[in-house]
Formats: C-alpha cells, sequence, structure tokens
C-alpha cells in the first residue's frame, strides 16, 4: 500500500493557481522529494496533506485515511516539521519535547523514556537542559525534527528541512535524515529547492513547477535522462561556428553556447572523448582556452 497518494490536487488563492492537478504517489519506507523554486507549490502540497488546507479539488490519502473525510486519523499517524521553527527558545530542548508529548496524548514513564530516545537520536543530548535560545541553527533543526518524532508516526513531513542553514550545517542535516529514517522505519516526504539536497536524500522525487508534478522518478533515473556528460568548450578567438561544426563531427553536437564563446555538449563517456574533441579542435587551427567536463547531476 502506498504511504501517500495524491490525485489531481488543486488549490487556488484569489488569483494565483497554487496546485493545477498534483498527482504523485509515495512508497512506505521511501524518502520522496518534491523539488522545485518557490512558489511551485510545494509548500501548498504538504499543507494538504496535514490538513492545514483543503484543496479545492482532488483527493489525497495518508497512511490510508482520506486528508478530507478523517482528519483526525490522518493526524494521529503523521508528525510535521514546517519551514518555521516551532520550537519555544525560553524553554529547554527537554521542555520542549516534553510539551509537545502531552500535546499528543502522551505522559508518565512512556514520555520520559521517548523524550531520551530522541535527545539522543538527533545528537543534542548534552544540550537537552540547556535554553534553545542559546542552541546553533543546526541544533534547532534537529530539535524541530524530534518534535515531529515524538507521537512516534508513520510518516514524516519537512518542509525544507535545511533552510537557512549554513552549507556544513546542511550536510550534516542530509545525514541526519538518512539516519532517522532507517532508524525510525519512516516514510518520509520532503520539500525543498536544493538541487544537491533532493539528489543525496530522496529514494524518489517528483520535480514541481507552477503548481504541477513535471516530472517523477528516482534521481538515478532523472539523472541518465540528461543523456550523458556536459563538456564546456571556452575559445579564445571566438569561432563559435566553426567549433560548433567540428564538435558535431566528433559526436559532440553542441546544445548552447554561453557569453558567445563557451560551447556547452552533450557526450556519452566525457572522459573518453574528451581528448578527441581537443584533438580536432587544435587540428583545425581552433584556439581553445579551456575545456571541462561534467557528470550528471539534478544541479
Amino acid at each position: 500500500m502506498d504511504a501517500i497518494a495524491v490525485q489531481e490536487l488543486r488549490k487556488r488563492y484569489g488569483d494565483v493557481q497554487a496546485l493545477d492537478g498534483v498527482s504523485f504517489s509515495v512508497r512506505e519506507g521511501e524518502v520522496f522529494g518534491l523539488l522545485g523554486p518557490n512558489g511551485a507549490g510545494k509548500s501548498t502540497t504538504v499543507r494538504a496533506l496535514v490538513t492545514l488546507t483543503r484543496p479545492d479539488s482532488g483527493s489525497a490519502s495518508v497512511a490510508g485515511h482520506d486528508v478530507q473525510r478523517e482528519q483526525t486519523a490522518v493526524r494521529r499517524l503523521i508528525g510535521y516539521v514546517p519551514q518555521d521553527s516551532g520550537v519555544d527558545e525560553l524553554g529547554t530542548g527537554r521542555e520542549n519535547l516534553m510539551l509537545q508529548g502531552r500535546v499528543q496524548g502522551m505522559g508518565g514513564r512512556d514520555l520520559r523514556t521517548r523524550t531520551n530516545e530522541l535527545l539522543e537520536l538527533v545528537g543534542i543530548t548534552d544540550a537537552a537542559d540547556r535554553i534553545v535560545k542559546t542552541y546553533s541553527g543546526g541544533m534547532r533543526r534537529r530539535l524541530d525534527i524530534a518534535l515531529g518524532l515524538v507521537h512516534r508516526p508513520r510518516v514524516l513531513f519537512l518542509d525544507e528541512p535545511t533552510t537557512g542553514l549554513d552549507p556544513e550545517a546542511r550536510v550534516v542535516m542530509w545525514e541526519e535524515v538518512s539516519r532517522l529514517a532507517r532508524a525510525e522505519s519512516l516514510t518520509i516526504l520532503l520539500t525543498t529547492h536544493y538541487l544537491a539536497e533532493a539528489d543525496q536524500l530522496a529514494d524518489r522525487l517528483a520535480i514541481v513547477s507552477q503548481g504541477k508534478v513535471v516530472v517523477e522518478g528516482t534521481p538515478t533515473a532523472l539523472k541518465a535522462g540528461l543523456r550523458g556528460d556536459a563538456v564546456h568548450v571556452e575559445l579564445e578567438n571566438g569561432a563559435v561556428d566553426e567549433a560548433q561544426r567540428i564538435l558535431s563531427g566528433v559526436g559532440a553536437a553542441p546544445e548552447q553556447v554561453l557569453d558567445g564563446r563557451t560551447i556547452v555538449s552533450r557526450v556519452e563517456n566525457g572522459g573518453r572523448a574528451l581528448p578527441g574533441i581537443i584533438s580536432a579542435l587544435e587540428g583545425a587551427g581552433i584556439a581553445v582556452a579551456s575545456v571541462s567536463l561534467s557528470r550528471p547531476s539534478l544541479d
């Protein structure tokens, strides 16, 4: 059974069509990414799935429960970590977790045990009894995630989990999310506008643009669709037309020209093709300033 199933969700805010027929499914136990720029409809999709907004049309279920007709059941089975931190900065990390547990109907030994488990799981045991306003950005975000896990949800929604973190803290958070997915046997849906983040974390992903899913698949499959390696050839003399003809002749047909002097081509096995490309250009008397090769990535 799919942990999340979404069919033709639509939502309009005034003149803005935030969702325009969004459809996708998430399997149990996988990390699924919604990737797209700000305003693409990612957060609106999540808000519909966690029962915070009602779609105008379409249907969706989470853990087998309809998000419109069975809201209470959905809320019991999900954890939600929004973009904006929900922690009480004047409380300690432990106090935040205990309060969240009580809101979820937990108490006594079970809540104390769960709080200690989560403090250790997200790596803030040493700071458990410090005031949260003394935490770093990365520590606060880890506490946010722990708050979403207090009641042992089956599905966890992470909305832009690394927004506002520096690159080093972002990488640490990627490792945390991957580890949590395994340790808690979770299904995770995360939204992000960081291409590398989706590539690193997601088992499968959907790219969202203007309220629609434009492509869905594994990061490997989507990268394979980029048709090989990208070769960037920067010319010294700007002989672009002649260089394009030469590149086409050696199986490196140009895809675009940047700044009037840099030609971008796609080739299979760029490492092997590169010497032939350089030799052909030099043989035609075309001066090359630089050549670079990049492997396919979601960036």
